[in-house]
């Protein structure tokens, strides 16, 4: 049966998926560029101190945290479509609530709960597009799904230039409530995974799902006369994440996902900051900002092209090296040329690189922990993205110099660019049942 589900061509039924779960991405990414550039106005609106608007960012992370941990083990366990649109419907709510918050401690509850459902939605959404995917284009799907988040970012930043400055902060936050209306698309478009319909003993459900396919592909499909396939009769439980069969690669991924996190935070989330105050005003222009954004375009489709021909371990690596080696010379740029070239150059690898470990976690996992692996995986380097923006604060505050704070970025890349290719094995090209 999944043999029949592998060999479907490529077609209007891949790409809708690919648009309907882009369309999260998208969604999500412009919540987290939003709330970035919201917070600023609504410091100056409340008398909030450094302390509280930092606490702001920090409660999201957190909420995300939790949000892909618990969201992984419940797509595992009642489907991967419900908990997506599930995930999707509480972010959106939660950032409409934003808007009528009535003090400062009530926004705090309502930005965990965005966090939540943000740190929720991704996981799950990488997870039932890799059930779909062939295996010899999975890779190249997950990436394009994850050059969504830069379209949500480009957006964020035309919202905030044109739109905040005459309508204020409440309106961003309504306009990010919009997505759940979004749901509604989930429901009509997006059909549960059949390898979860599967692992649950749902057959005659996975089959519907695979003759409609074959029926909307033009596939001419025969009765079903294969073996079924006996569900799994392992209960997904974290403690399996470790043991003798998970435990390198889930320590390999944990790393991995602490260090793109931690470095990612850390460095977007005080780049404006940081580099204004060592003198270089270019970066409070719009044109600094949209050069970083589009260039992470370039970086997500040269990575989607590598990772089904090179493989997702060297062109992971690669990638991480090479932020690592941009973040230096971004640290130690001079004129507000190399600053840009290096900050663009630091944003095509990087982004490249979250692409390549949205593709390569659920691919290292079996069907009945994927999304528990992967949201465990995304949940334990959230805690890198709670750590990194305090890091950087106590760091400024130190005196610490410019050059030595992406000096600490730079290695951080470096070093799991080593951890990959070290611990990490090919999954190229491999359908997700030879994965054990």
């Amino acid at each position: 049966m999944l043999q029949r589900l592998e060999n479907l061509p490529v077609g209007s039924f891949h790409y809708k998926l690919l648009i309907v779960t882009g369309l999260g991405w998208l969604f999500d990414s412009m919540d987290t560029g939003l709330i970035s550039f919201v917070l600023p106005m609504l410091a100056k609106d409340w008398n909030l101190v450094p302390e509280q608007v930092g606490l702001i960012g920090s409660v999201g992370l957190f909420g995300m945290a939790i949000g892909a941990v618990m969201a992984g083990s419940l797509a595992d366990k009642f489907g991967r479509k419900n908990i997506f649109a599930a995930t999707v419907i509480l972010y959106s709510v939660s950032t409409g609530l934003c808007a009528v918050a009535w003090n400062y401690e009530s926004l705090l509850f309502f930005r965990f709960l965005v966090g939540f459902g943000l740190g929720g939605e991704l996981p799950v959404a990488a997870t039932l597009v890799s059930e779909y995917a062939p295996a010899n284009l999975r890779g190249r799907f997950i990436v394009l799904l994850e050059s969504f988040w830069a379209v949500g970012w480009l957006a964020a930043a035309l919202i905030s230039y044109f739109f905040l400055p005459v309508f204020g902060w409440k309106a961003a936050f309504l306009i990010g409530s919009l997505p759940a209306l979004y749901v509604f698309l989930i429901r009509l478009h997006m059909p549960e995974s059949v390898r979860y319909l599967l692992s649950k003993g749902k057959t005659e459900e996975a089959e519907k799902i695979i003759i409609d396919l074959e029926n909307k592909l033009g596939v001419e499909h025969k009765p079903f006369d294969e073996e079924k396939i006996i569900p799994e009769e392992v209960q997904p439980s974290p403690l399996l994440l470790f043991s003798q069969q998970f435990r390198i690669r889930t320590i390999m991924l944990w790393l991995t996902w602490f260090g793109i996190v931690f470095s990612y935070y850390g460095i977007f989330m005080w780049l404006p900051s940081i580099v204004y105050a060592q003198g270089f005003e270019v970066v409070k222009s719009f044109e600094y900002v949209l050069v970083m954004t589009l260039a992470q375009l370039p970086g997500y489709f040269t990575a989607a092209w590598l990772v089904d021909k090179i493989g997702r371990r060297y062109t992971l690596s690669s990638f991480l090296l090479m932020s690592g080696v941009c973040a230096f010379f971004f640290g130690n740029a001079d004129t507000s040329t190399s600053l840009l070239i290096s900050g663009a150059a630091m944003s095509f690898f990087n982004l490249g690189a979250w692409g390549v470990i949205y593709t390569y976690t659920p691919e290292l996992y079996p069907t009945f922990i994927r999304a528990l692996g992967s949201g465990y995986a995304a949940g334990f380097g959230r805690i890198g993205g709670i750590i990194a923006p305090a890091l950087v604060g106590s760091l400024i505050a130190g005196g610490f110099h410019f050059n030595i704070i992406f000096g600490l970025f730079a290695s951080v890349f470096i070093i799991i660019s080593v951890i990959v290719v070290s611990l990490g094995f090919e999954s190229k090209q491999m359908s997700l049942e030879e994965i054990k």
